[in-house]
């Protein structure tokens, strides 16, 4: 009898799959925990300020939104990966749409990790003058302005280490940095309780540097509703927390006895755990500062604390873990610069160094000139993120998958979805364009 038809073409599937994939080495669970650290990071810094601006009802929906969005964006990311036959999301973008998807997946995934290299940048800025002036007392110095401070970060710490052509044990900062948010989650979580509002004379005489007069009895109620010129930043806000996607097929490559579903449940359990964290630190820290929290949470603190051990603990290990993330997230840059340039295989030093330095020039003038990082969050999340979650993985479903029609449920899915995602994107960056225009001409 000749052999049935489906048991050959399942082998020679099994066969091709074997050839283009290596077997995967992390379990669930290690997954789980590497996804976790690519979702976390300094977005969770901006989200009590987004609660602020949106109130606590209007926050929870949309984040509710944004993370159930994500997911699905990972669902059709996957989809198309198995079809496609490729882990690498820019590969993908050249299947779709040749040099142009290439192009814009290459672009998107570069503006974001400048993006959140400018955001530790800024945290440094924010940060490190608070801790000198902690230990130092000095006021008006030199050395406690913010500006100077993350110059000299920049060329005495990180543009070293980003010259390295190996970057070894960085790649464990990831890790150091999760544990970092976990231990300023269980901060804020305990500040809410022992920061009195409005601020108590008693209380303001021993431990802050502001007045009781910063605080009124209407400014300590949660509103659940909120307008206003600021609100459009949300949407950026909670997207950039949640982007991760050029992890995701990376991991899923790593990932043992991998399947989709398997995958799709650590990214279930990997969102839905930072969407707790999420929701804990911008909920508790909106509720210790109502509206007066500032677009970085940890930095609103000292405007309560002229000193206080344990925030002076999260400082410094907040400070030492983006200081030292700068040069792991500058390394997939370069390594993009490179693939564009045709110049993946011939090393030169030249090259080495002048995309990191220029790179760390770019980043050190926005930070400088830029007044908030609520504008990076805003930026970054209305442009590259929305690329990332919206628009690159339903445009390559839609164009890859050819097994399902176009007037089928999945593809009317996910075209509006892509539809979505060009809307929030072009009003998020219009609306945000007018807010600095009009912040600018603001007397």
């Amino acid at each position: 009898m000749p052999p049935d038809s489906s048991l050959t073409n399942g082998r020679q599937e099994n066969k091709k799959y074997k050839v283009q994939h290596h077997p995967g080495t992390a379990s669930f669970g290690m997954s789980v925990f590497n996804l976790g650290n690519t979702i976390m990071g300094s977005g969770i810094l901006g989200l009590s300020y987004a609660m602020a601006h949106t109130g606590i009802i209007q926050f929870v929906i949309l984040l509710t939104a944004v993370c159930i969005f994500s997911l699905y964006s990972v669902h059709l990311l996957l989809k198309t990966a198995n079809v496609g036959g490729h882990m690498v999301y820019e590969k993908l973008g050249y299947k779709a749409f040749g040099l142009l998807g290439k192009l814009a997946a290459t672009f998107s995934i570069t503006l974001l990790n400048f993006g959140a290299m400018a955001s530790y940048l800024y945290i440094v800025k924010y940060e490190l003058p608070i801790v000198i002036k902690a230990f130092t007392g000095d006021e008006g110095a030199w050395y406690t302005n913010g500006d100077y401070l993350v110059l000299l970060v920049t060329v005495i710490i990180i543009l070293p280490l980003s010259l390295l052509k190996n970057l070894g044990y960085l790649g464990y900062t990831s890790s150091f940095s999760l544990l970092c948010m976990v231990f300023f989650l269980i901060v804020v979580i305990y500040k809410k309780f022992y920061i009195p509002c409005p601020l108590s004379s008693n209380f303001n005489s021993t431990l802050s540097n502001t007045t009781a007069t910063d605080y009124n009895e209407d400014s300590c109620e949660p509103k659940y509703f909120v307008y206003n010129s600021k609100t459009v930043y949300a949407v950026p806000i909670l997207t950039f927390a949640f982007v991760c996607h050029p992890a995701i097929l990376p991991l899923y490559d790593e990932l043992i006895d991998r399947s989709r579903k398997k995958m799709q449940n650590v990214a279930n359990v990997s969102f839905i755990a930072m969407y707790i964290m999420y929701l804990l630190a911008a909920l508790f820290g909106y509720l210790t500062f109502y509206d007066t929290v500032e677009p970085e949470l940890l930095h609103t603190y000292a405007k309560v604390y002229k000193l206080d051990v344990v925030l002076l603990i999260v400082r410094l290990a907040v400070l030492t873990a983006v200081t030292l993330t700068v040069p792991v997230v500058l390394f997939p840059i370069r390594t993009s610069f490179n693939q564009l340039l045709g110049a993946t295989n011939n090393f030169s030093w030249i090259r080495h160094i002048s995309i990191p330095v220029l790179l760390l020039i770019a980043a050190n003038v926005l930070v400088i000139f830029v007044p908030s990082i609520r504008d990076i969050f805003g930026f970054i999340g209305a442009s590259a993120a929305a690329m990332l979650i919206f628009i690159l993985p339903s445009a390559f479903y839609i164009k890859l998958v050819k097994k399902e029609p176009l007037k089928s449920v999945q593809k009317i899915g996910a075209i509006l979805f892509l539809c979505s995602g060009i809307i929030v994107m072009i009003g998020s960056l219009i609306l945000i364009i007018l807010d600095w225009v009009n912040s600018s001409a603001a007397p």
